[in-house]
């Protein structure tokens, strides 16, 4: 959780940065890109529980 904790704060001090900077921000505009990413993570996930329960 303490990763999570930090790559938000990161996240949420390059995004002020960028702005203040009046440069473009360095991620997805769009909702659908984040649900992309967050897909093939789940994917993989998902990939390792099927070895896991195929193995025994």
């Amino acid at each position: 959780m303490k990763e999570v904790l930090l790559a938000l704060v990161a996240g949420l001090i390059v995004g002020i940065i960028f702005k203040f900077m009046k440069l473009p921000l360095p991620a997805p505009p769009v909702f659908s890109a984040v649900v992309g990413v967050f897909g093939v993570y789940f994917g993989g996930v998902v990939a390792g529980w099927m070895v896991k329960f195929f193995q025994g």
